[in-house]
């Protein structure tokens, strides 16, 4: 089993816009980020769509999704999402939310459930992990959730798609960010659409 995160970036460092908040999930100026993803096969199976380009980059993100057995994310995250997402999102696993406002567990569609972890990061991913199985668990984010788990050293991949734009500002990965972890390249991927990096975290 392996901790990853795998998300989408800038050449300027930026996993979101500026201003972000629940009526505006990516935050301003982001739709370069996400909207290569949106017409991929792979992607759109996710959404209970047909249709899409099979392709390297929907390879690539299918790999992802077959992987991972459980997700970590923020709150606003989860905030940010839900109501895009409605009543069958794209996870089709447990969904591990951090919040310091507890609220029952919710059973969706497709086989994803939110539930909702009180106390801490660490409690956050060991239920991941005994609900993931030998699958990966997902630090899906926000910016902030992934810091908090790169801080501590528990993640052991990072897959960064980094798209061809400059945001100039926006919520920035690595800022912040304290520790200092070397890493190891396990694979570069080039496509028109993002150049795709993965690392290995050296323990």
């Amino acid at each position: 089993m392996t901790v990853t995160a795998d998300l989408a970036i800038s050449l300027d460092g930026c996993v979101a816009g500026s201003d972000v908040s629940v009526d505006n999930p990516g935050g301003d100026g982001a739709e370069p980020l996400f909207e290569w993803i949106h017409n991929l096969a792979s992607w759109r199976e996710r959404q209970g769509m047909t249709g899409g380009e099979e392709n390297r980059d929907s390879e690539l993100m299918r790999e992802w999704f077959d992987a991972t057995g459980a997700v970590v994310m923020g709150r606003m995250m989860y905030d940010t999402g839900e109501g895009f997402w409605g009543d069958n999102p794209p996870f089709r696993t447990p969904v591990f939310v951090l919040t310091h406002r507890p609220r029952p567990t919710l059973v969706k569609e497709g086989g994803t459930t939110f539930t909702f972890v009180t106390d801490g990061i660490h409690s956050a991913l060991e239920q991941a992990r005994a609900a993931a199985g030998d699958a990966n668990v997902d630090i899906a984010g926000g910016a902030r959730t992934v810091r908090q788990y790169l801080e501590e050293g528990l993640i052991d991949e990072l897959q960064l798609h980094v798209v061809p734009a400059l945001l100039g500002e926006g919520l920035r990965l690595f800022e912040g960010l304290g520790a200092r972890r070397n890493l190891e390249t396990v694979r570069v991927v080039e496509t028109p659409l993002a150049t795709h990096l993965k690392y290995r975290f050296v323990k």
